[in-house]
């Protein structure tokens, strides 16, 4: 095991730039650690930036979909594109905004044993189909989410998250990133 947070040489820029130690110190105050997708695209500011400000929009700006719904959206799709580093982030992010450990696990092993809502239940299917087969999708999936009370807007939003974490998960799983092991032990 190395210090590096992917199979790739590529350190992360040092000096940090202020702005980006300032983002690091609130992810080590807020988090306990800076997670390692964050020092795996360091090595080029902008890169990182780009990836931050998208992540941070998809996933805490204001949306129809809870914090907690997204996460679970983000667990979907990396389960199904068997991503251990965001299964490993993404899972604990379940567990701990949910306060169920057993929502965490089953999202990770097999979604359609999780004790979600219709409305969730609908959501993940529609995220696995994002990642599966996002040409076959047709009116009736986008009408499916509006009969459990989805706006177009919220599909717009789980749309971009799915497509956001198809996208993660082949960085992270194709430069072998490894989970922060603070990770594995959270809200368990």
């Amino acid at each position: 095991m190395t210090d590096q947070p992917t199979a790739l040489d590529l350190p992360m820029v040092d000096p940090l730039p202020a702005p980006t130690q300032k983002y690091f110190a609130i992810c080590q105050d807020r988090l306990g650690m800076v997670p390692n997708v964050l020092k795996a695209h360091a090595f080029d500011i902008d890169k990182l930036n780009a990836f931050t400000g998208l992540y941070n929009d998809l996933m805490l700006a204001d949306s129809g979909l809870t914090k907690l719904e997204r996460e679970m959206v983000a667990v979907v799709v990396s389960a199904t594109n068997r991503c251990h580093y965001c299964l490993t982030a993404h899972g604990a992010a379940v567990r701990q905004l949910s306060g169920d450990p057993a929502l965490g696990e089953a999202l990770v092993m097999n979604w359609r044993v999780a004790d979600v809502t219709p409305r969730q239940r609908a959501m993940l299917a529609f995220a696995e189909r994002v990642t599966l087969a996002s040409a076959q999708i047709e009116e009736p999936d986008r009408q499916a989410l509006r009969d459990v009370g989805l706006s177009d807007r919220d599909i717009w939003d789980l749309i971009n998250v799915a497509a956001f974490f198809n996208m993660s998960n082949r960085v992270a799983s194709a430069t072998a990133m490894v989970p922060n092991p603070e990770y594995h032990g959270q809200a368990r």
